[in-house]
């Protein structure tokens, strides 16, 4: 079984999962979850952008999707938002929301610290993307994993 499968039990990915849907009923804004082994050769923060894209994560109507990528066993991840997002928080929100799976990361407790983090990011995406009546969930809830 590799460090990906082991990162989180079935449990704690439905507890994920259980965050997203929670975070996005208060807003348009999408939030992923993508797991994999390592970003390989490439800069972590380019490989996020890959699986944003490859994810479809762009193609939001409002540009409002954000993405957790987590590299396991590089034990690095990263957050990345998308135009629509990144033009309306604070320049320190990500940072702030980094320090806060850290924090957790660093204590071995993964799942909580990727549920702070989304909880996080949809408080910011409720605040500039509230909840529309007609908004639909564009992309999946489920954790992505390569």
């Amino acid at each position: 079984m590799s460090k990906t499968e082991d990162f989180l039990t079935k449990a704690e990915e439905e507890a994920i999962v259980d965050a997203i849907r929670k975070a996005e009923l208060q807003t348009s804004g999408e939030i992923r979850v993508h797991l994999e082994p390592t970003s390989g050769k490439t800069d972590i923060f380019e490989r996020a952008m890959e699986v944003f894209h490859l994810l479809k994560m762009d193609n939001t109507k409002q540009s409002n999707g954000v993405l957790i990528y987590v590299a396991v066993e590089d034990r690095n991840f990263v957050i990345y938002g998308d135009q629509g997002i990144n033009d309306k928080v604070a320049d320190d929100f990500w940072e702030s929301t980094k320090d806060v799976i850290v924090s957790h990361f660093k204590k071995g407790h993964f799942k909580q610290g990727l549920v702070d983090g989304i909880l996080m990011a949809g408080e910011q995406l409720q605040k500039h993307f509230p909840y529309d009546q007609g908004d639909i969930n564009e992309l999946s809830d489920q954790i992505s994993k390569g």
